[in-house]
């Protein structure tokens, strides 16, 4: 019960401090850093500060604009489904099946046709 217990409910976060995960938390540290520096996101994240620093106002504009943009886009979208929520689209078995049956039918007409020649 307690194993049960333990996944719904989680472990607690070790602190960085404790000397039990000190040694873990260092190497993740280490290789996060490393990950960062050869995949240039350390550089990315270097140049994006030096940009905030300078330019604060700007920053702040350009940042706080492309969350009320994702922001307005989500609502928008969330509104479009919510227009079209009661038109149920054919599913794509629905729409094969009837194609097939479409295609059954006339390949029975063009049959008929040549049955009459």
């Amino acid at each position: 019960m307690s194993s049960l217990k333990r996944i719904i409910i989680g472990e607690p976060m070790p602190d960085k401090n404790d000397p039990k995960y000190k040694e873990r938390y260092e190497r993740e540290v280490a290789a996060g850093k490393k990950f960062a520096d050869a995949s240039g996101i350390s550089w990315v994240a270097r140049k994006m500060q030096e940009i905030g620093q300078s330019h604060k106002m700007a920053f702040l504009a350009v940042v706080f604009g492309f969350v009320l943009i994702c922001f307005s886009a989500n609502i928008v979208r969330s509104l479009q489904a919510y227009q079209h929520g009661g038109s149920r689209k054919a599913v794509a078995v629905e729409r094969l099946d009837s194609v097939l049956q479409h295609r059954h039918q006339s390949d029975a007409k063009d049959f008929m046709l040549y049955e009459e020649d």
